[in-house]
């Protein structure tokens, strides 16, 4: 991701997410999602629980791709969706899992 050509790999791993977006969202919510069906509603600079989304620079989606990253065409990717109250080792694991290992729930 971080190489030249690395936004191939970054659009990889969203498309990855998008087809786990339902496993994700339980596995970055102590409570399997209560907790986050309360913040993401697609107000307020979040993604819609129910749809994910992904773009450049847009704060309200459930990936976002910095700007920087999009110009220089390499870099990363932020996932939005986890609630502060996650485990951040539970919220790695997942993404790990989906990103790297090709995990299908």
């Amino acid at each position: 991701m971080r190489e030249e050509g690395g936004m191939v790999h970054i659009y990889t791993a969203i498309e990855k997410l998008e087809k786990n977006h339902d496993y994700h969202i339980r596995s970055y919510d102590p409570n399997e999602g209560r907790d986050n069906a309360r913040r993401l509603t697609g107000a307020h600079e979040t993604s819609r629980i129910d749809q994910f989304s992904h773009g450049v620079a847009n704060r309200g989606a459930s990936v976002r791709i910095p700007r920087q990253c999009a110009e220089d065409g390499k870099g990363y990717l932020e996932d939005r969706r986890p609630s502060s109250n996650c485990d951040p080792y539970s919220v790695t694991e997942a993404i790990v899992r989906t990103t790297v290992l090709d995990y299908q729930p």
